[in-house]
């Protein structure tokens, strides 16, 4: 079995390898290498490295990255205007990006001395015509502090070499003093990156001051937040104030730390604070699916690349699996089945095939190989994170997740000219998966699909410029109601919304069952001269639509009942991508349109055909059979249902309100559901977050308070202080007369 953990560490005991390169590290022959971090270089190289594994297809990717280094050596030209003919020069990613690359394969001894020798070259001509010291930044701040010189580093590490002009470089473009304040582009994940920067510049002279540094500057990463940049109490993850982001800056903040706890461990800077193994489950794990991470917190790079969230959930995948290495025997038992089952799962893409990283198809491989690690099965339950305005519900067979927009979370974000079409991703995009389809958003679905027609949106028709609204996320509404109550299991979700740049204003409710979303507005109005619509949905696929009366069905996807309602039907063809488009026209400038249908994800036409004649009435009509829904109201003050068979009831209160023998008497979300024995589950939430008392009343008294944070009072319940929750349900049982 070859294993090259044990050549590196002969090979970088000590630091004989920059020995090797004469006058290209003079200050480094002349060193006497501090042992801690001769320690620390080793343990980075064989984090890159990974543990090895003796399998034709790890064998088959190391040599094509052989190859590539190969191929980079044999082509590096340098000259005044140029690294590598056939590339672009300045270039602030794909050069030390190759540089990178050769380091790479010479610390996993695919080739000699002569590749460490080129980089060391290579690093010097970049420094010199790119990333001076003393010279001066334009552009993007992120490339000269954060991606140039952690690239140029970690290449310099892995081939073992070390340059004075290095350092100076790196001293003048970030210095220390570039993490004395934890604010502006100093925050969460880019305060990571600075962070191992940092370390990395320490690395270069043994400076253990800087390491230091490198490690005190993270607690403020730590800290659970109420607003701005951070992890927040329910999961949420946020960074640019305002954008839901853990597939994309979360994914670097998760790897960061991961790299740092594995190279860290042991030394005198080990890291102490271990909040960040709590965001695994609570803030990452929620938002992957099949080995995918959905797009609802990818912000602005959901377009970049066809399957770019299969790539994040893989680079999710590969930073828990890191850090599990770290973490408790329990924890690491549970990531690793968590991991293995996503790649079980991640068919479109396979996830060990497509592992690009040595390291991470090496910890992959082992685990996919060992019969003692299960495959975890997708969890079945609902997570609501208010503070994100985002929701994911999880049954058999079937997954949904919700986007939405609040005063404190966008509608989208563009920025540095990407994502300018994503207008309406936060009026209540609906993303769902049934058995099959886990690339239904992957394969170039951002540039083919219509952006004024997102699956669950409600929108004004207005035509919009790219990129509108303000830049990096500050798109937000004036209201505060966004949110819900959920049990874990099943949820009521609302959403009072403004379109994005125009008038229109509606009341959006979902209700998560167990085979069903049921899908309610009311409230619609605008004024912008144009039609306003409700989009049922908009699948890429070539499969069969069928419409009936009240109903509409998609071959191998799911079903539609939009009893009393006018659907209308597009079937098109978009840069060579199939859609089939369904939506309700609520015309123009409406005053007071509704909608309310249902989404059956995975069923089949003949169980939606009958689930539609069995409601012939709905919304309005008589209580459907058992197990079915019945909508209790639909209007701007209160938006409802009842599911018999469930003994649930759930209801978003826009105002105090009195729906199906229940009475709120403030705005406020509520799930009821009837459970054995005559015991009653009742979960209430606050999603404005300013109600410092709330009284529920049933027409049947409540007769006895078994357990939960509330006061029985008159026949009711009041519940206190749910201000201070931000948003977070409370569940309780009771007893009804």
């Amino acid at each position: 079995m070859w294993l090259p953990t044990r050549r590196l560490v002969l090979r970088f005991g000590g630091v004989a390898a920059a020995g090797t390169l004469g006058a290209l590290a003079p200050a480094r022959a002349a060193h006497t290498p501090d042992d801690t971090f001769v320690l620390l270089r080793r343990r980075w190289r064989e984090v890159t490295a990974g543990p090895g594994h003796d399998s034709e297809r790890y064998r088959a990717r190391l040599a094509a990255l052989g190859r590539a280094a190969a191929r980079h050596r044999a082509t590096m030209a340098p000259k005044p205007g140029s690294l590598w003919p056939d590339q672009a020069f300045p270039s602030f990613v794909a050069t030390p990006r190759r540089l990178r690359v050769m380091a790479q394969a010479y610390a996993l001894g695919l080739a000699g001395a002569d590749l460490a020798g080129a980089v060391a070259e290579g690093v010097e001509h970049y420094l010199r015509h790119v990333y001076p010291a003393g010279g001066k930044a334009t552009g993007n701040w992120w490339h000269w502090q954060i991606g140039v010189p952690k690239a140029l580093m970690d290449a310099s590490v892995l081939a073992g070499t070390w340059s004075p002009a290095l350092a100076e470089a790196v001293d003048h473009y970030v210095p220390p003093s570039r993490l004395r304040r934890y604010s502006g582009n100093s925050t969460a994940a880019n305060r990571v990156d600075l962070c191992v920067v940092t370390l990395l510049r320490a690395m270069l002279d043994d400076d253990h001051a800087r390491a230091a540094l490198a490690v005190s500057a993270l607690s403020p990463v730590f800290a659970t937040v109420s607003e701005g940049d951070g992890f927040y109490r329910d999961g949420s993850f946020i960074q640019h104030s305002w954008v839901p982001y853990q597939g994309a800056y979360g994914v670097t903040l998760l790897s960061g730390l991961a790299t740092l706890h594995a190279v860290l461990r042991g030394s005198p800077w080990q890291l102490a604070d271990r909040r960040i193994f709590d965001t695994v489950e609570r803030s990452f794990a929620p938002f992957v699916h099949d080995g995918a991470c959905m797009d609802l917190v990818r912000g602005r790079s959901v377009g970049r690349r066809p399957f770019g969230d299969h790539e994040r959930g893989r680079e999710i995948a590969a930073a828990v699996l890191l850090l599990g290495e770290s973490a408790t025997g329990e924890q690491r038992a549970r990531w690793q089945a968590m991991v293995k089952g996503w790649a079980v799962r991640a068919t479109y893409q396979p996830m060990l095939e497509h592992a690009a990283e040595p390291a991470f198809h090496a910890r992959l491989a082992t685990v996919m190989a060992d019969d003692a690690i299960p495959a975890a099965a997708e969890p079945v339950g609902h997570r609501l994170l208010p503070m994100s305005a985002r929701a994911v519900h999880r049954r058999p067979g079937w997954c949904a997740a919700l986007s939405m927009a609040s005063h404190r979370v966008g509608h989208y974000e563009h920025g540095n000219g990407e994502n300018l079409r994503g207008w309406h991703t936060g009026s209540g995009m609906l993303y769902w998966w049934a058995e099959g389809h886990g690339d239904q958003y992957s394969d170039s679905f951002w540039p083919t699909v219509d952006p004024y027609r997102l699956p669950g949106t409600t929108v004004s028709t207005l035509r919009l410029p790219d990129g509108a609204g303000a830049g990096w996320g500050d798109t937000r509404t004036p209201w505060r109601w966004v949110g819900g109550a959920s049990d874990g299991a099943y949820a009521a979700v609302g959403q009072h919304l403004s379109g994005l740049e125009s008038t229109m204003e509606a009341f959006k409710s979902w209700f998560f069952l167990d085979d069903a979303v049921v899908c309610l507005g009311a409230g619609i109005t605008g004024a912008d001269g144009v039609a306003v619509e409700t989009i049922v949905d908009n699948r890429r696929t070539s499969g069969r639509l069928t419409v009936g009366r009240g109903w509409a069905h998609l071959d191998g996807h799911g079903g539609y009942l939009v009893p009393g309602q006018e659907l209308r039907t597009l079937r098109e063809r978009r840069e060579g991508r199939e859609y089939a488009t369904l939506w309700l026209d609520h015309g123009v400038d409406p005053r007071a349109g509704s909608y309310a249908y249902l989404l059956l994800p995975g069923a089949g036409e003949e169980e939606t055909r009958a689930r539609v004649l069995a409601l012939p009435g709905m919304p309005a009509g008589p209580a459907p059979a058992a197990g079915l829904v019945r909508v209790l109201a639909n209007s701007a003050r209160l938006q409802a249902v009842h599911v018999p068979g469930l003994g649930l009831t759930a209801a978003c209160f826009w105002n105090a309100g009195t729906t199906g023998g229940l009475t709120a008497s403030a705005p406020c979300a509520v799930l009821t559901r009837d459970l054995p024995d005559g015991v009653t589950a009742v979960t209430v939430a606050d999603p404005r977050c300013d109600l410092e008392e709330l009284t529920l009343t049933w027409t049947r008294p409540v007769t006895a308070l078994l357990g939960g944070d509330a006061l029985l009072t008159g026949g009711g319940l009041r519940f206190e202080r749910l201000s201070g929750r931000e948003g977070a349900s409370t569940t309780v049982t009771v007893r009804l007369g």
